[in-house]
């Protein structure tokens, strides 16, 4: 598969990377199988799809259990992050508050190395700005953990430009983590209908609480990487969702506002879109959608989540998809998606 550079580290990775939070909970949780996962990772890191992404929140830690056992023996093939700042307080519902207070920081560091099996994290994000704790002071608990040994770099997730210029000058930001997907385009600094101007509200913890800028243009102007999450649209823009699909009570799409059944059946002008270009270059719209984000800069690694191989494999082979200027002018003109997404 082709690489990208991690300029931060100034080391190679797949281009498109791999999120395993889905093997943990949020989506279609009755298929859970963690020895299918397990096998499923290390046939990803045999692919060259190294960047593996996970967070102490999935599952209140059994997904970084899950990674570890998966990287026992093989830690040095993978290019591993992990995220500190959410906190799980009912497992069954989901429902989570943010902790960025530095002790939390110190605590959280030590717990996600044991499940991870490591001495050391490639990579530490911030998964949510905390609101009751300046962002400097969890910035500047998690630049003490690199000064440690036990994180090599600093990302943030779902932040605003102005927030990654105020970590920047405490410590390096190596990465920005946000949602970014044909029918998510906030971070690239989209307007109007296109973009959910303001993330969620205070105590929520979808994203940040002012618009975000662009997030991607700041990332390459800054030596960064931009890390795409749910690229696929949380599995909509694979066209393999329609407005009949049922999900299980457990899983997040259930309640999403994107995702109720008028929703889906506007959304699927996108799908169509990405269809009609698909067919074009006997590729998927999966494929598709994941090359329209890669096209966005050579720093950017998006990392879909899966857990079936066979979708591994069609996700990894989208890093060798040519789309032409032809195809992004459709694609750019698709039209906005129906519904917030959190």
């Amino acid at each position: 598969m082709r690489q990208r550079t991690f300029r931060p580290a100034r080391r190679e990775v797949g281009a498109v990377g791999l999120g395993c939070m889905g093997m943990s909970w949020a989506y279609t949780e009755s298929e859970r199988d963690d020895a299918r996962s397990v096998e499923l990772i290390r046939a990803a890191l045999d692919q060259g799809v190294d960047f593996l992404d996970t967070s102490d929140v999935y599952g209140a830690g059994h997904n970084e259990t899950l990674v570890g056992r998966a990287l026992a023996g093989r830690r040095d093939d993978a290019f591993l992050a992990t995220k500190v700042g959410l906190v799980v307080d009912d497992l069954r519902t989901k429902a989570m508050r943010r902790d960025g207070s530095p002790a939390h920081v110190r605590a959280a560091i030590e717990a996600s190395l044991r499940r991870l099996g490591t001495e050391t994290v490639d990579l530490y994000y911030l998964h949510r700005v905390d609101p009751a704790v300046p962002l400097e002071e969890s910035w500047g608990a998690m630049a003490e953990l690199v000064r440690e040994g036990k994180v090599r770099h600093l990302g943030l997730s779902e932040v605003s430009v102005g927030e990654a210029e105020r970590a920047h000058r405490v410590h390096p930001v190596a990465a920005v983590q946000s949602e970014l997907s044909l029918w998510t385009r906030d971070a690239l600094g989209a307007s109007g209908a296109a973009a959910d101007a303001r993330f969620d509200s205070p105590g929520s913890v979808g994203g940040g609480l002012e618009p975000s800028g662009d997030v991607v243009g700041w990332c390459a102007a800054n030596g960064a990487a931009f890390v795409p999450f749910s690229p696929l649209g949380r599995g909509f823009l694979t066209g393999a969702i329609t407005a009949s699909t049922e999900f299980e009570s457990s899983d997040f799409r259930s309640a999403n506002p994107r995702f109720t059944a008028e929703a889906r059946a506007a959304n699927q002008r996108i799908v169509d879109v990405l269809r009609a270009v698909a067919d074009s270059h006997a590729a998927t719209p999966a494929q598709v959608a994941l090359a329209w984000v890669l096209s966005r800069g050579e720093h950017v690694i998006p990392i879909p989540g899966t857990k079936r191989e066979r979708y591994l494999r069609e996700n990894a082979a989208a890093a060798e998809l040519e789309l032409t200027k032809e195809d992004l002018a459709r694609l750019d003109e698709a039209p906005a998606a129906t519904g917030t997404r959190y």
